[in-house]
């Protein structure tokens, strides 16, 4: 089964959310400190169950999130 990793750029985000919804692992919260801009950065709570789907980079309208995939 594919793995993956998101990685957020904390200062590209504006706190939308979106990314919480369209995780189907439910792995993305929003963080309680504020980036630069002030906004709550979304954070990934727990990298080892991302699958790679990368339906939260696609989401993103900042253009906040990446995603690395690699194969077993």
């Amino acid at each position: 089964m594919a793995k993956g990793r998101a990685i957020i750029h904390e200062e590209r985000c504006k706190g939308c959310e979106l990314c919480t919804t369209a995780c189907p692992q439910g792995l993305i919260e929003m963080a309680k400190h504020l980036n630069a801009a002030g906004y709550h950065p979304a954070v990934v709570t727990d990298q080892s169950k991302c699958k790679g789907c990368a339906l939260c980079a696609v989401m993103c309208p900042d253009v906040a999130i990446e995603v690395e995939k690699e194969e077993n």
